[in-house]
């Protein structure tokens, strides 16, 4: 989908990158990072071009649905990946590395722990899948007794549909195709079609579907303002004035700074 514990998004990947996870042999060093961009100075915070970093207008959202991002390893590199994005709005997201011969048992804990509902969220293209298919109706069901989590397939469509035909622990799991009439706001790197969504657009489709309007909103404009100040600092322009979505995520900052400073 081109494109941790409960409080704080954590990366739940137990094999250190210089080794192998499913033999535990070390691996030849990788060549270091040469892709356009790579030499620009980046805010250690949000990963983008300090010219015009995203911190400032970092919120946070609450939402009775949680997300699990299952990544591919190559997209932990990737300065334009917008998974991140939704670990900085909603707290509880939890983050895989994917690897096909050594699932994460942190992962596979959690798909058979009974508080959670997990979905993959997958397109229905397939037949020998198509028993398992279920709309966002189940996931409101779900959330009368357990919390419904969609777990997301963070890659691009070609990695996003390896993870789901090699990962035998998500052949049980309902598949929840993403229904929309939306298309793509997505610029940083060139979509298949314009109906293929990023992950966090998806995301944010998803939530709003499942009555989650308040944490789908800010996730919405934290893409928005993340869209708008990549694309800037590619041009090497400072933003002078924030956008619309800007403005609602610095008014949102400010009322939760002033929450929290009133029950200090």
């Amino acid at each position: 989908m081109p494109d941790s514990s409960s409080s704080a998004p954590e990366m739940a990947d137990n094999c250190p990158q210089h080794v192998d996870p499913a033999t535990g042999h070390p691996r030849p060093p990788r060549r270091e990072f040469k892709a356009r961009g790579s030499f620009v100075i980046r805010c250690e915070g949000c990963k983008l071009p300090e010219l015009n970093c995203l911190c400032p207008y970092k919120v946070e959202a609450e939402s009775g649905v949680q997300v699990w991002l299952i990544t591919h390893p190559l997209e932990h590199n990737k300065p334009t990946n917008t998974g991140r994005l939704i670990a900085d709005v909603l707290a509880p997201t939890r983050v895989f590395t994917w690897y096909r011969t050594a699932p994460d048992e942190v992962l596979l804990s959690l798909l058979t722990d009974e508080r959670y509902a997990p979905f993959v969220v997958f397109p229905d293209d397939q037949p020998d899948y198509a028993h398992r298919v279920v709309d966002i109706e189940a996931v409101k069901h779900e959330r009368k007794q357990r919390i419904p989590v969609l777990i997301l397939l963070d890659g691009t469509w070609r990695q996003a549909r390896r993870i789901f035909r090699k990962s035998p622990y998500l052949d049980g799991l309902p598949v929840l195709p993403l229904r929309t009439q939306r298309l793509t706001r997505y610029r940083l790197r060139k979509p298949a079609s314009d109906a293929h969504l990023c992950t966090a657009e998806v995301a944010a489709e998803l939530l709003r579907q499942a009555g989650e309007s308040e944490a789908a909103n800010s996730l919405d404009d934290y893409f928005d303002a993340f869209n708008h100040s990549y694309a800037c600092s590619r041009r090497y322009e400072k933003i002078e004035t924030p956008s619309p979505a800007m403005k609602r995520l610095l008014e949102k900052r400010h009322a939760q700074q002033c929450a929290s400073g009133s029950q200090a």
